[in-house]
Protein backbone atom coordinates (compact mmCIF):
# COMPACT_ATOMS: atom_id res chain seq x y z
CA UNK A 1 0.00 0.00 0.00
CA UNK A 2 1.20 3.23 -1.02
CA UNK A 3 0.99 6.10 1.45
CA UNK A 4 -0.63 9.24 0.24
CA UNK A 5 2.25 12.24 0.20
CA UNK A 6 1.72 15.10 3.25
CA UNK A 7 3.25 18.68 2.88
CA UNK A 8 6.07 19.39 5.04
CA UNK A 9 5.20 20.86 8.39
CA UNK A 10 6.40 23.91 7.87
CA UNK A 11 4.37 24.52 4.63
CA UNK A 12 1.29 24.29 7.32
CA UNK A 13 2.77 26.35 9.53
CA UNK A 14 3.39 29.31 7.28
CA UNK A 15 0.01 29.63 7.68
CA UNK A 16 -1.45 27.94 10.43
CA UNK A 17 1.84 29.42 13.16
CA UNK A 18 0.33 33.63 11.93
CA UNK A 19 -3.30 32.23 11.85
CA UNK A 20 -3.54 31.15 15.39
CA UNK A 21 -1.77 34.30 16.49
CA UNK A 22 -4.17 36.24 14.80
CA UNK A 23 -7.22 34.84 15.72
CA UNK A 24 -5.64 34.58 19.60
CA UNK A 25 -5.23 38.00 19.42
CA UNK A 26 -8.15 39.39 17.93
CA UNK A 27 -10.08 37.13 20.57
CA UNK A 28 -7.92 39.37 23.33
CA UNK A 29 -8.46 42.57 21.52
CA UNK A 30 -12.32 42.08 21.32
CA UNK A 31 -13.12 41.24 24.72
CA UNK A 32 -10.10 42.59 26.34
CA UNK A 33 -9.48 44.01 30.21
CA UNK A 34 -11.77 47.29 30.32
CA UNK A 35 -12.99 49.77 33.32
CA UNK A 36 -15.14 46.80 34.67
CA UNK A 37 -11.99 44.33 35.18
CA UNK A 38 -9.81 47.11 36.59
CA UNK A 39 -11.70 47.48 39.30
CA UNK A 40 -11.96 43.77 40.26
CA UNK A 41 -9.72 43.32 43.20
CA UNK A 42 -6.79 41.12 41.87
CA UNK A 43 -4.48 38.45 43.51
CA UNK A 44 -0.67 40.01 44.64
CA UNK A 45 0.51 37.46 41.96
CA UNK A 46 -1.24 38.84 39.12
CA UNK A 47 1.18 39.68 36.33
CA UNK A 48 1.49 43.19 34.80
CA UNK A 49 -0.84 43.16 31.38
CA UNK A 50 1.96 43.94 29.23
CA UNK A 51 2.73 40.05 30.08
CA UNK A 52 0.12 38.97 28.49
CA UNK A 53 0.39 41.06 25.47
CA UNK A 54 4.06 39.10 25.16
CA UNK A 55 2.81 35.62 26.46
CA UNK A 56 -0.04 34.74 24.49
CA UNK A 57 1.56 35.43 21.13
CA UNK A 58 4.28 32.91 21.93
CA UNK A 59 1.56 30.16 23.16
CA UNK A 60 -0.38 30.52 20.03
CA UNK A 61 2.62 30.46 17.65
CA UNK A 62 3.23 27.22 19.53
CA UNK A 63 0.02 25.60 19.21
CA UNK A 64 0.52 26.92 15.23
CA UNK A 65 3.96 24.55 15.38
CA UNK A 66 2.16 21.61 17.19
CA UNK A 67 -0.96 21.39 15.05
CA UNK A 68 1.45 21.89 12.13
CA UNK A 69 3.65 18.86 13.11
CA UNK A 70 0.41 16.63 13.43
CA UNK A 71 -1.07 17.93 9.86
CA UNK A 72 2.07 16.80 7.94
CA UNK A 73 1.88 13.13 10.03
CA UNK A 74 0.51 10.19 8.53
CA UNK A 75 -3.30 10.29 8.54
CA UNK A 76 -4.95 8.22 11.09
CA UNK A 77 -8.08 7.97 13.01
CA UNK A 78 -5.58 8.78 15.99
CA UNK A 79 -4.40 11.89 14.05
CA UNK A 80 -7.79 12.69 13.47
CA UNK A 81 -9.42 12.43 16.77
CA UNK A 82 -6.26 14.48 18.10
CA UNK A 83 -6.89 17.55 16.13
CA UNK A 84 -10.29 17.15 16.48
CA UNK A 85 -9.30 17.36 20.78
CA UNK A 86 -7.11 20.34 19.98
CA UNK A 87 -9.54 22.13 17.18
CA UNK A 88 -12.45 22.24 20.40
CA UNK A 89 -9.54 23.22 22.48
CA UNK A 90 -8.73 26.43 20.07
CA UNK A 91 -12.14 27.18 20.37
CA UNK A 92 -12.71 27.27 23.75
CA UNK A 93 -9.69 28.95 24.24
CA UNK A 94 -10.81 31.89 21.71
CA UNK A 95 -14.02 31.64 23.65
CA UNK A 96 -12.75 32.48 26.68
CA UNK A 97 -12.31 36.30 26.40
CA UNK A 98 -16.23 36.44 25.85
CA UNK A 99 -16.82 34.85 28.52
CA UNK A 100 -14.76 36.22 31.41
CA UNK A 101 -14.46 39.89 30.28
CA UNK A 102 -17.43 40.73 27.72
CA UNK A 103 -20.37 38.45 29.60
CA UNK A 104 -18.40 39.32 33.12
CA UNK A 105 -19.14 35.52 34.18
CA UNK A 106 -16.24 34.64 35.88
CA UNK A 107 -17.30 31.77 37.90
CA UNK A 108 -18.12 30.27 34.95
CA UNK A 109 -15.04 31.40 32.86
CA UNK A 110 -12.92 29.04 35.67
CA UNK A 111 -14.79 26.12 34.73
CA UNK A 112 -14.73 27.29 30.88
CA UNK A 113 -10.76 27.10 31.32
CA UNK A 114 -10.68 24.14 33.27
CA UNK A 115 -12.28 22.63 30.47
CA UNK A 116 -9.92 24.11 27.75
CA UNK A 117 -6.80 22.55 29.87
CA UNK A 118 -8.50 18.88 30.28
CA UNK A 119 -8.97 19.02 26.95
CA UNK A 120 -5.46 20.52 25.45
CA UNK A 121 -4.13 17.83 28.16
CA UNK A 122 -5.62 15.16 26.11
CA UNK A 123 -4.52 16.73 22.49
CA UNK A 124 -1.29 16.95 23.66
CA UNK A 125 -1.07 13.58 24.91
CA UNK A 126 -2.52 12.56 21.70
CA UNK A 127 -0.13 15.06 20.01
CA UNK A 128 3.02 13.01 21.60
CA UNK A 129 2.26 9.85 20.35
CA UNK A 130 2.22 11.12 16.73
CA UNK A 131 4.55 13.20 17.22
CA UNK A 132 6.65 14.07 20.36
CA UNK A 133 7.76 17.28 19.10
CA UNK A 134 3.98 18.66 18.79
CA UNK A 135 3.34 17.21 22.64
CA UNK A 136 6.15 19.10 24.17
CA UNK A 137 5.60 22.46 21.90
CA UNK A 138 2.10 22.45 24.04
CA UNK A 139 3.61 22.14 27.01
CA UNK A 140 4.41 25.28 27.87
CA UNK A 141 0.36 26.57 27.03
CA UNK A 142 -1.10 24.35 29.24
CA UNK A 143 1.30 24.97 32.11
CA UNK A 144 -0.05 28.79 31.64
CA UNK A 145 -3.75 27.26 31.31
CA UNK A 146 -2.53 26.39 34.96
CA UNK A 147 -1.65 29.33 36.15
CA UNK A 148 -4.32 31.10 34.35
CA UNK A 149 -6.82 28.86 36.03
CA UNK A 150 -5.53 29.41 39.39
CA UNK A 151 -5.66 33.29 38.60
CA UNK A 152 -8.92 33.15 37.45
CA UNK A 153 -10.07 30.89 40.48
CA UNK A 154 -8.18 33.63 42.82
CA UNK A 155 -9.87 36.73 41.34
CA UNK A 156 -13.42 34.78 41.78
CA UNK A 157 -12.76 34.38 45.10
CA UNK A 158 -11.75 38.08 45.93
CA UNK A 159 -14.64 39.17 44.10
CA UNK A 160 -17.98 37.47 45.44
CA UNK A 161 -20.91 37.95 44.14
CA UNK A 162 -19.75 40.30 40.95
CA UNK A 163 -19.43 37.10 38.56
CA UNK A 164 -22.81 37.08 36.60
CA UNK A 165 -24.51 33.95 35.14
CA UNK A 166 -23.44 33.18 31.30
CA UNK A 167 -26.77 32.85 30.21
CA UNK A 168 -29.65 34.80 31.60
Amino acid sequence: MIEPKTKPWWKYAIFLVPGIIILGSASGIGFGPDAWYEALEKPTFQPPAYLFGIVWPILYGLLGLSLSLILASQRTPARNAAIALFLLQLVLNFSWSYVFFGAHAIAFAKWHLAAILVIAALAAGRFFKIRPLAGWAMVPYLLWLIFAFTLNSAIVELNPGVSEPLFG
